[in-house]
């Protein structure tokens, strides 16, 4: 008898697991608030790289001349047409993704899901109608909104959220971005790309201050930074925000973690902008009726989950963003849950493994890293070395003109055992996937150099890398 599958929310973890329960031989009812895709697809992974491919085609085109073309005027955004492009291509994506469900006979209802009780969810539809759905397995993939801070609350005008800021119709001449994490980055530099004038305060001492995340990415990146003209503070937090006339002003202090400040950096300092933009985190979405089944969370509001994404009540899963920071908050790892959640509802035992998980920030240059930093590596009691190619010394980059960044191969001295990868250069998210097939093969910096790379691309970074991983080093 085949089980009966709920699945809320329809994300990139909610519609992965649908399809593969499905695929299974399951019943599966899949339950979607607003549109298919959650917030990758609608307001986040996306339309964001959409406004990043604009940005880098706007900055390519004004530096024309630096690769022997002639061009009129100087390009600027329309943002009307942009907004247009974006949404065809949600657009496209989504009914990409409606077709999938239909494809494999899924019960896809769009409304809002409460759970009644054991084995039980109401829906409230669009119409004012409700239906019943009764599940065997429940799987909780309802994601995450942007934290709106109380101090500095969103209205949509001038405080705003990434999910305002996508559906901008003109470019802010000045902007202060509140966190100067993946998101608040991302947005620095597409903005400032567009034409704004940008201001990032971060609380920690660096941006992109994240474990997984190699300090040298993050000083090379402010480095870049101040060759935008993106003005960052770090060690200060915002205070408060008043509202001046047309303008709205930022005031920071020193951050409370921060561990030494200059008696001159200890003065508030007030940042005049037009706009703010809050990147500081996000919200779990767990208002469906989880205390009815006894489903535990953290005290901030996020699902517990063991390896096998089960609750603490049988039958009951979570995957994704609900499932909060202390798992790994990105869409491609939501994915992977699903599939972990979907084997073990269907009768199969699969653990979920957070060891080798690429990340990819879409800063300009690009970020790519996976695995141990040095300092990780360091912290597990490994012994490593760290050999670094910068992108300027291959032939691909210079004739690209993106000549900034760095390759870097973390391996273990005894066994060459690659160990982490660690990119800030072009097209660093895509050339990741080798590293990450390293790392999780444990491929050793032999075999990797013995490995022949095409040439000319940017993937003979890994190469180089390698080459100077065995002190052979050839153009590094």
């Amino acid at each position: 008898m085949s089980k009966k599958i709920t699945i809320i929310g329809a994300g990139p973890g909610g519609y992965v697991a649908a399809v593969r329960a499905a695929q299974s031989g399951s019943e599966v009812t899949l339950i979607e608030k607003y549109n298919v895709g959650g917030t990758c697809l609608n307001y986040g992974c996306i339309p964001s790289k959409i406004f990043k491919k604009s940005a880098d085609l706007l900055g390519s085109i004004n530096k024309a001349s630096e690769f022997g073309l002639k061009l009129g005027e100087k390009a600027t955004p329309d943002m009307e047409s942009l907004q247009t492009r974006k949404t065809n291509i949600i657009n496209s994506q989504t009914k990409g993704i409606e077709g999938l469900l239909k494809h494999h006979k899924i019960n896809h209802i769009k409304g809002t899901a409460h759970i009644k009780g054991p084995n039980e969810v109401t829906v409230e539809l669009p119409d004012g109608g409700s239906t019943l759905i009764n599940w065997d397995k429940l799987i909780i993939a309802t994601g995450t909104t942007p934290l709106n801070v109380p101090v500095f609350p969103f209205d949509g005008e001038k405080i705003i959220s990434s999910d305002h800021l996508l559906d901008m119709t003109e470019i802010p001449e000045s902007i202060v971005i509140i966190g100067g994490g993946v998101i608040g980055c991302e947005f620095a530099f597409i903005l400032s790309a567009l034409g704004s004038k940008v201001t990032v305060v971060e609380a920690m001492s660096r941006v992109l201050p994240l474990p997984s995340v190699d300090i040298d990415c993050s000083s090379i990146l402010q480095r870049e930074m101040k060759k935008r003209k993106i003005k960052f503070h770090v060690d200060r937090v915002v205070e408060t925000i008043n509202m001046e006339g047309s303008k709205v002003k930022a005031v920071t202090i020193p951050s409370p973690f921060a561990e030494k400040i200059k008696e001159k950096d200890k003065a508030p300092l007030e940042i005049e902008a037009d706009k703010i933009l809050v990147c500081i985190g996000r919200s779990p979405v767990n208002d469906i009726g989880l205390s009815n089944i006894g489903v535990e969370t953290d005290e901030k509001g996020w699902i517990n989950v063991n390896e096998k994404m089960e609750t603490n009540v049988d039958g009951v899963y979570a995957i994704g963003d609900i499932t909060g920071p202390s798992k790994v908050m990105l869409a491609h790892v939501a994915s992977t849950e699903a599939e972990v959640a979907v084997d073990n509802a269907t009768g199969k035992s699969r653990k979920m493994k957070y060891d080798v998980i690429p990340g990819a920030v879409f800063t300009m240059p690009e970020i790519g890293n996976v695995g141990h930093t040095e300092e990780t590596a360091k912290d597990s009691g490994l012994d490593i070395r760290s050999d670094a190619i910068l992108f300027r010394t291959l032939g691909k980059a210079q004739v690209l003109g993106e000549i900034a960044g760095q390759l870097k191969i973390i391996s273990e001295i005894k066994t060459g055992k690659i160990v982490g990868v660690h990119i800030i250069g072009p097209q660093a998210t895509d050339l990741l996937g080798e590293g990450t097939l390293a790392v999780q093969k444990g491929v050793t910096v032999k075999e990797l150099a013995e490995t022949i790379h095409a040439h000319p691309t940017l993937s003979e970074a890994m190469l180089e890398a390698s080459f100077k991983a065995l002190d052979m080093s050839l153009h590094g």
